[in-house]
């Protein structure tokens, strides 16, 4: 498995992928640069600016020996907005890449969902059996993608494994994006002197996971065949309240700065995290505590 393809390796977890990926595979990137967080990627990748739902997509997953497919549209706010748009992207545009995968003569297809395939959560902690009820059209989307991933692998034999993760952070996501995660939201108000922002009181919880931990577990699926038409929680199976997060980031500031509680937001989930027993089963360990993790963000804001 020499050759592999990154769909969207320009964004928040391509972009990191690349990074570990190209010294030991030739790395080709595809990505149509809409929501790239890098102007730049290592020497000796090749980057082709296409769509994913593009018929030069789907010939470059055929001449490919591994797919990473992490392109997507990820605004859960976008999606309500317009659904089509959503499932135009995440459901035809996996199933153009997996039509492409299945003409050449691929090694392995991973795929990354979300943890938002999930909704409201029925019980404590989430494994991979939970039923799967989203709760917008982004969800539905990715429970799509997921399927017929899946299916791919049962109808045609496709080495396919999919992957869930909870709340991805890293330095490469964007604060100014107002569809950005909590923790961006966090920081980015606390290094300009204001109080971070919580709906609620505070008290929901969340599984807050490192993008290097997500990357670990890729590179371990590319070559684990046990893992093919498998379903995965990538998370911490830590459980952290919004409050807590925003402690840890006052802390990390060493501001004296006091939380601001607002009305909860309608159709906020209370509490959601992980259960990773089956991704350990294969060798998954999640190293980066959040406290380190959330310290090197801000390191990497205040090296710019």
């Amino acid at each position: 498995m020499n050759k592999i393809l990154i769909t969207g390796g320009m964004g928040q977890v391509g972009s990191y992928l690349v990074d570990r990926l190209h010294k030991n595979y030739q790395v080709t990137i595809l990505d149509n640069l809409s929501s790239s967080t890098r102007s730049d990627f290592p020497y000796g990748v090749e980057l082709v600016k296409d769509d994913i739902r593009s018929p030069v997509a789907q010939d470059l997953a055929a001449s490919h020996d591994v797919i990473i497919h992490t392109a997507a549209q990820i605004s859960v706010v976008r999606s309500m907005d317009e659904p089509l748009f959503d499932a135009d992207n995440n459901v035809f545009g996996t199933l153009n890449l997996l039509e492409g995968a299945r003409k050449g003569n691929i090694g392995k297809f991973i795929y990354m969902s979300s943890a938002a395939v999930y909704g409201n959560p029925e019980y404590l902690a989430i494994d991979e059996l939970h039923p799967q009820n989203p709760m917008s059209p982004y969800g539905a989307s990715k429970l799509c993608g997921e399927k017929y991933c899946t299916m791919y692998h049962k109808a045609y034999g496709l080495p396919t494994v999919c992957i869930r993760p909870f709340n991805i952070y890293s330095p490469r996501q964007d604060p100014s994006n107002p569809y950005s995660g909590v923790i961006s939201k966090f920081i980015g108000r606390v290094k300009e002197g204001q109080a971070p922002i919580i709906f609620g009181d505070g008290s929901q919880t969340r599984d807050f996971v490192s993008v290097h931990d997500i990357v670990d577990m890729i590179a371990l699926l590319i070559e684990d065949e046990v893992s093919n038409g498998e379903v995965f929680n990538v998370g911490t199976g830590q459980i952290t309240s919004v409050k807590e997060l925003a402690q840890i980031v006052l802390d990390i500031f060493d501001s004296d700065l006091e939380i601001e509680f607002r009305d909860w937001m309608p159709g906020d989930i209370k509490d959601s995290y992980s259960d990773i027993s089956k991704a350990k089963n294969i060798g998954y360990s999640p190293k980066v505590e959040l406290k380190r993790g959330l310290q090197e963000i801000v390191e990497s804001i205040d090296s710019t």
